[in-house]
């Protein structure tokens, strides 16, 4: 049972940090009961957890670090106007004919400047905010994948302890009538203190292992919770059962399905990286192009008294054009630099491809192990309940022993508990081959 507690907890780890680092949420519009099937747990996580909100909010800041980088290279403009007042004072100039003294009368100067300016590396740079937006989305998909799949496995967790839970009342009741006959035999003088008493250590050990599903099904609910990001104190009906969730026809049809590498996101975020460093190789190259320059300036000054030289044209056009000549290598190290970075990307998405291929058949493997293990603990369990049913039925009329009853009724705790580490063995195998394929 420990591992089980650590296997529930572990399931919503990192969604638990984040949720601790987010504000709480206001409970005002949540329902004190909400029912869901698996499909709508899934869609009500996606559309509610704020970690999957943060992912998609970076993909709507990628586009508007797309469009900074494509403003900068449109037309900027910009206007002013500034007052001077010179205090009555008068300018002085001493000539060969005498001195001229000229008024500076106050003034105030309107301005307009527009220009822009263009370079091979902004057009580079609007082109590497593209990959990016790619790379935001694909990460958005990831975190989409990943928190269907925690969904799936907590909902069937529940379902899984539930069903174990039902079951293990269901002994216990059958037990406890049990002591009820040992004890009146006991009175009677047909039967031994010790045995009744032996009973009785049967009855407590189902409550305990009772009380500890209960405690299970508690922790896996809450994780369950995290994941959907609802307060606590909200209830959860799960609609579906163990047989709706656990479908053979789906795990038959994921082992026959082929392995399409272009769909691993994986592979998909390898190449968008690899086309990053190759555009990073062309923008450390495009540091020796030039960058070519236009502005456009108007003025209009208007004096406040008499006097005043009108020295500032009104209209002003500037076109340059400056080009690198001189950096002692550091532009050529750039470019070396970028052009070993994108070998690097290439090989490791070489590498990734080799390994994929893998990678694939070992979550097919798993799977099929974990199916395979799924349906022998589940005959397991049954034919333990058998046991355990035939040999209470025996206790009754005296055909078994007491050791026989302890006996089946410890195969029987066994045999839930591997049934429930089964069937979240199949559901995480499942669940990982799905993300790997992008189902």
């Amino acid at each position: 049972m420990a591992a089980l507690v650590i296997s529930a907890t572990m399931m919503a780890e990192d969604h638990v940090m984040a949720a601790a680092r987010s504000p709480k949420q206001t409970t005002d519009s949540v329902p004190q009961t909400i029912s869901l099937s698996l499909s709508e747990a899934q869609s009500y996580a996606v559309n509610q957890n704020r970690s999957l909100k943060n992912a998609s909010l970076a993909v709507q800041e990628a586009y508007a670090a797309r469009w900074q980088t494509i403003a900068s290279m449109l037309p900027q403009v910009d206007g002013s106007y500034s007052y001077s007042n010179y205090l009555g004072y008068s300018a002085s100039m001493e000539t060969a004919m005498g001195s001229f003294k000229i008024d500076m009368p106050n003034v105030g100067a309107l301005g307009v400047t527009a220009s822009m300016g263009i370079n091979g590396q902004g057009i580079v740079g609007a082109l590497l905010n593209n990959i990016a937006i790619d790379m935001k989305k694909i990460a958005l998909e990831q975190s989409e994948s990943q928190l269907r799949g925690s969904v799936m496995s907590a909902y069937v967790s529940v379902l899984a302890l539930q069903s174990i839970s039902a079951l293990l009342d269901s002994s216990l009741v059958n037990i406890q009538d049990l002591e009820f006959i040992t004890q009146n035999a006991v009175a009677a003088g047909a039967a031994e203190q010790t045995s009744a008493d032996q009973i009785r250590v049967r009855v407590n050990t189902l409550k305990n292992s009772i009380n500890a599903q209960k405690r299970n099904i508690e922790l896996a609910t809450n994780s369950l919770k995290v994941l959907l990001d609802v307060p606590v104190e909200t209830e959860l009906v799960l609609t579906e059962n163990l047989d709706d969730v656990l479908s053979p026809e789906r795990v038959m049809t994921l082992l026959a399905e082929n392995f399409n590498m272009e769909n691993n996101l994986n592979y998909q975020l390898l190449q968008k990286q690899v086309e990053l460093a190759n555009r990073n190789v062309h923008m450390a190259g495009w540091a020796y192009g030039p960058t070519v320059s236009l502005a456009y300036n108007y003025t209009n000054q208007q004096y406040y008294g008499e006097g005043g030289m009108r020295m500032t044209p009104p209209n002003v056009i500037q076109v340059s054009v400056r080009m690198p000549l001189w950096s002692s290598g550091k532009r050529a190290a750039a470019v070396t630099e970028k052009k070993i970075a994108y070998e690097e990307a290439k090989n490791t998405l070489s590498e990734t491809s080799d390994n994929l291929a893998i990678q694939y058949r070992q979550l097919c493997f798993n799977l099929t192990n974990a199916y395979e293990t799924y349906l022998n603990e589940k005959d397991n369990i049954e034919v333990s309940q058998r046991v355990f049913a035939s040999a209470t039925n025996k206790y009754k009329f005296g055909a078994s022993s007491n050791m026989e009853l302890t006996n089946a009724s410890n195969d029987l705790i066994n045999a839930q508990s591997s049934y429930v580490q089964a069937i979240l063995s199949l559901v995480n195998a499942q669940v990982e081959l799905e993300k790997f394929l992008n189902n």
